[in-house]
């Protein structure tokens, strides 16, 4: 299996339990994440960008090693945060290029993606250029989607549609106590380390609650 991240975070929120399971089974994962992180922080001065870029990527490594990943197993693209190219855009077949190159050399036989209308347009992004660079590959492979504002941000819009998506609902019980070490890792996002950029983000409480249900959500679509 392999994970597509936009964000250093999302491998945890999203999938961590499904990740951590796997691996305890003896399952390869491997983790690709996409961005770089930078933009959760941009007006702080104590830590300029290449600083926020260190730690966020230290934070994904000690995540990925909760859930029973190793750094031999992950890559990091550290494309900007904050302009993941959507379907269209500037960079966006330039970059299917380099994710496809990527995943040819994994084979993965299943692919998470975030889901392609999670609130966040990086999220977007990610999902399209996920499944764009599956699709050219010489065996594509099995394609589920996971949300992660979704359910916790999303409108009626960008939920899946009557009939678009199979709904898999994943027993992650006994590892939730991986997810939320793996999710605690990412101090910078729980509102610590970075402390002098007032508009700095932070996982909000609500987000934090669900992440700790001994259950994940999965879509699987089937596209036309």
């Amino acid at each position: 299996m392999v994970v597509i991240a936009p964000h250093p975070d999302d491998e945890s929120i999203g999938c961590g339990g499904l990740i951590a399971q796997l691996r305890r089974q003896g399952q390869s994962v491997a983790v690709l994440l996409l961005s770089d992180g930078a933009l959760s922080h941009p007006q702080s001065l104590r830590w300029t960008r290449p600083a926020r870029v260190r730690l966020r990527l230290a934070e994904f490594h000690l995540a990925l090693r909760a859930l029973g990943v190793g750094t031999d197993s992950a890559r990091a693209l550290q494309w900007p945060d904050g302009a993941l190219p959507d379907t269209g855009a500037a960079g966006f077949d330039a970059a299917v290029t380099e994710l496809a190159a990527c995943l040819a050399a994994l084979t993965p036989a299943t692919l998470l993606v975030p889901w392609r209308r999670d609130p966040h347009p990086d999220h977007r992004a990610a999902s399209a250029l996920a499944r764009a660079s599956n699709a050219g590959l010489a065996r594509p492979a099995r394609v589920l989607e996971y949300p992660v504002w979704a359910q916790q941000r999303g409108s009626d819009a960008e939920q899946p549609r009557v009939g678009e998506a199979s709904h898999w609902r994943v027993d992650v019980a006994a590892v939730v106590h991986n997810k939320l070490q793996a999710i605690a890792a990412h101090k910078s996002q729980l509102g610590g380390v970075i402390d002098d950029d007032p508009g700095g983000f932070v996982l909000p409480p609500d987000m934090l609650a669900r992440c700790a249900q001994p259950f994940e959500t999965y879509y699987e679509v089937v596209d036309p």
